[in-house]
């Protein structure tokens, strides 16, 4: 995650290029190649300056109809440099290839790849510097801080103790889920559940189904792409042992995208969470 350095000026500094914001003129021809960036794009009202998104960028609405420019996978280059863009937001892991190739045909690359919500108030607040849209921005983050705030407010009254154990199962052969450093925990906690695979060694980790027996969630959220991955997960056998499944609290009606896109919408799925966490 790259940070905004104060010094007299301002400047970013983006993937060994400084853009110096006493100087440079605000973006106006804008290419998005994350869903993630694409939100918050759209959040801070640059419609008009976006000309490029890709294949993946399906919310809101208004980014459907814009340009693609390739996959999140394999953004396509040279449809890319056709479109001469002043400024290209990605994120990182998947696309990092991609970003050291336009850097080297020196175009702008403004990489967004925020693990919580702290860091994602930074890119929000980056972005806005570099679109002119310093106003909403901070109008943005104080809107999520808010929500934040409103279900932390309720959390607090929930003894430690009496705290349900949650499981998020992202995928089920080999079965996976999320861990320390990765939103989906921080998302957990924040709704007042506990997460047990918190002290898993990474982010993103495989689990046994054992680890999961012995830990036994009282909630289970499936966090599947597609509703036929989610229909296709049964709770037979040995997964009966687990409370979650004897109480019917298995969920898989959470749309994947609220808590696992770093978009202004994990507050969404937040509020989510905890309503099924503490159905009042």
């Amino acid at each position: 995650m790259h940070r905004l350095i104060k010094i007299g000026i301002v400047v970013f500094l983006l993937e060994n290029s400084v853009f110096d914001l006493s100087s440079a003129e605000p973006a106006r021809k804008i290419i998005s190649l994350a869903p993630s960036t694409t939100e918050i794009l759209f959040s801070l009202n640059l419609d008009k300056e976006i000309i490029g998104v890709s294949t993946f960028c399906n919310y809101p609405e208004q980014a459907l109809k814009k340009e693609k420019v390739g996959t999140f996978s394999s953004p396509d280059v040279e449809k890319i440099v056709s479109l001469k863009p002043d400024l290209i937001f990605s994120t990182g892991l998947e696309q990092d290839s991609v970003v050291a190739k336009l850097k080297k045909l020196r175009f702008n690359v403004y990489v967004s790849d925020p693990s919580d919500f702290e860091e994602l108030f930074d890119s929000i607040r980056e972005i806005g510097i570099l679109t002119n849209r310093k106003k909403e921005s901070r109008e943005l983050i104080a809107h999520i801080k808010e929500k934040i705030q409103n279900i932390q407010k309720k959390v607090r009254l929930v003894p430690a103790e009496k705290r349900p154990k949650v499981f998020v199962e992202i995928w089920h052969d080999p079965l996976m889920t999320a861990g320390p450093g990765s939103f989906i925990d921080e998302l957990i906690t924040l709704a007042g559940g506990i997460n047990i695979a918190s002290r898993l060694p990474r982010p993103y980790s495989y689990i046994s189904l054992e680890q999961v027996i012995k830990a036994n969630p009282d909630f289970i959220f499936l966090g599947y792409m597609t509703p036929q991955e989610t229909i296709a997960v049964t709770r037979e056998g040995v997964w009966k042992q687990v409370n979650a499944v004897k109480n019917e609290r298995v969920y898989g009606d959470i749309n994947p995208d609220l808590i696992l896109r770093q978009s202004p919408r994990l507050v969404t799925g937040l509020d989510k969470i905890h309503e099924r966490l503490y159905p009042e």
